[in-house]
């Protein structure tokens, strides 16, 4: 049997978890399936890199992942890197949020946007008295009428008030999406809350629920977030062992995407040769080089707004709606100080922003208290996050006006004054999608346009969810389509990926 051909676009962490999961179905179903990684930069893994500096391990992007969705783990596992794998110390699992330039404590039990706990909210300088009341209100309160979509701000402002969420669901969610809650769509952001209502009636009642389902987990082996001991770029490093020498291509930026001629459906199925120009059967994807690869499939792992380019000159319509889905900027500024020169106790994980507290950052970690061999003995590590839709002049400033505004908030929110040891700035331009109103309506759209595309297929966070695991099962979903159909196999998953479940990510 001749091998197939699959050309996978971008190396970032979907892009390596397709092309990975490609190699396991490979082997798994025995069918001869030859991948082809091409990535624009020097190198793999997008915004997940870990820096090692004087004893400090400093992340350009996420430093963990959401343990409740399988993905991660799953695929951690089949890696061998469980024993690489650690949790946050669950002793400091605290939030604090910013109130009047002070950061106060999010009230225990406290779950992403409802209290499950009534005297913590009760003694809590958080809210207001009335503000208090209106969310107990949502105890009686009916379940919301049959509606259109929503946004994240009108559902949680008729659930829990306005108060809960220009306090705490706001912040909370600009941390994950750096996004505008006013034009976020709650059913495509947090799905979870639109079922917990129809099942529960009341949130506050459907969150404690879920508090005891988890409490009566307590005993699994993983904190609610997870990452490696030596950073985030360990998952990478491993995915790029496991491909084929050869996969992967750096510095191989994709000028265009032209789709198979139209040729007898039995002769769709001949192997093709990479770099023939004579090849027609399959996919074209020409570089910026001049040079030709042709493939029976291939799977676009880039931003929306890349796969818009590559795909208009054959399809306008796919073109338009990818180019719809928004995307906001964000920027990290590390700093790293003597534990003696910070006065605040860092008895917590970190702390969000609401908008209405009209400062510049959105949200701070105390990355050296949430994970262990972050810092050296006597010392700790902070990061500041800046920028979003809500923020956006933020990230054009350069790194010294960047730097300087980052440690004007130290000194304001931390009473930090000293002069740090160390300080890297990172950036993320056009890095996280949006989900708007009716974006789910454009995913259908979407789906509708890949079906009349076989071969094609997208990944990436642009579509079912931002966190890796499921940027991860974005990719291994694209790799089962076309394994799928390079074994006759049928219909697989829908071509951007799988169900929209994404969770509550801490600052």
């Amino acid at each position: 049997m001749m091998a197939r051909d699959v050309i996978v676009i971008g190396g970032g962490l979907a892009g390596l978890a397709a092309a990975h999961r490609l190699t396991e179905l490979a082997a798994e179903r025995r069918v001869p399936i030859r991948v082809t990684l091409l990535e624009a930069a020097p190198r793999l893994g997008g915004s997940i890199a870990t820096e090692r500096i004087d004893g400090f391990l400093v992340e350009a992007g996420a430093d963990s992942f959401l343990t409740e969705k399988p993905w991660a783990l799953a695929l951690c596992r089949r890696l061998g890197l469980d024993d690489r794998l650690i949790g946050t110390r669950d002793e400091q699992r605290r939030t604090f949020v910013v109130r009047d330039g002070r950061l106060q404590p999010l009230p225990q039990g406290f779950l992403l946007i409802a209290p499950t706990q009534l005297g913590p909210l009760v003694r809590s300088p958080l809210f207001t008295w009335a503000g208090k009341l209106r969310m107990a209100a949502d105890l009686v309160l009916p379940r919301g009428p049959a509606r259109g979509d929503e946004s994240l701000a009108a559902f949680v402002s008729r659930r829990v008030g306005r108060e809960a969420f220009e306090r705490v669901v706001q912040p909370l969610v600009g941390g994950i999406y750096t996004g505008d809650a006013e034009r976020l769509s709650v059913a495509a952001t947090m799905p979870r809350l639109v079922e917990m209502e129809r099942r529960s009636r009341s949130l506050i009642l459907g969150m404690r629920r879920q508090a005891r389902a988890a409490a009566a987990q307590s005993g699994a082996r993983w904190s609610l977030f997870a990452s490696f001991a030596d950073g985030m770029q360990t998952l990478v490093d491993a995915l790029v062992r496991r491909l084929p020498e050869g996969a992967v291509r750096l510095d191989a930026r994709v000028a265009s995407l032209r789709p198979p001629v139209a040729l007898p459906l039995a002769s769709r199925d001949v192997a093709p040769a990479a770099a023939d120009e004579g090849a027609a059967s399959g996919w074209e994807v020409a570089l910026t080089t001049g040079e030709r690869l042709h493939a029976p499939s291939v799977i676009v792992a880039t931003p929306a707004y890349v796969a818009a380019d590559l795909v208009r000159s054959f399809d306008g319509s796919l073109g338009d709606e990818l180019a719809g889905i928004a995307y906001a900027s964000s920027a990290i500024v590390t700093f790293a100080f003597p534990r003696a020169d910070v006065p605040h106790p860092l008895d917590g994980f970190g702390f969000v922003v609401p908008a209405i507290e009209r400062r510049r950052v959105i949200a701070g970690s105390f990355s050296s208290v949430k994970y262990a061999g972050r810092a050296p003995a006597g010392a700790v590590l902070l990061r500041l996050f800046c920028g979003g839709v809500l923020g956006p002049d933020v990230t054009g400033l350069a790194d010294d006006e960047l730097i300087a505004l980052a440690r004007d908030e130290l000194r304001a929110l931390l009473g930090v004054t000293a002069t740090p040891r160390l300080v890297r700035v990172q950036r993320h331009p056009r890095a996280m999608p949006q989900y708007e109103l009716g974006h789910l309506d454009r995913l259908g759209r979407i789906d509708a346009a890949l079906r009349r595309h076989p071969g094609l297929a997208l990944a990436g966070s642009a579509y079912r969810g931002v966190g890796i695991p499921d940027c991860i099962h974005s990719g291994e979903s694209a790799a089962e389509r076309v394994a799928g159909a390079a074994a006759g196999a049928g219909e697989a998953p829908e071509g951007s990926g799988g169900a929209p479940v994404p969770s509550p990510a801490g600052p």
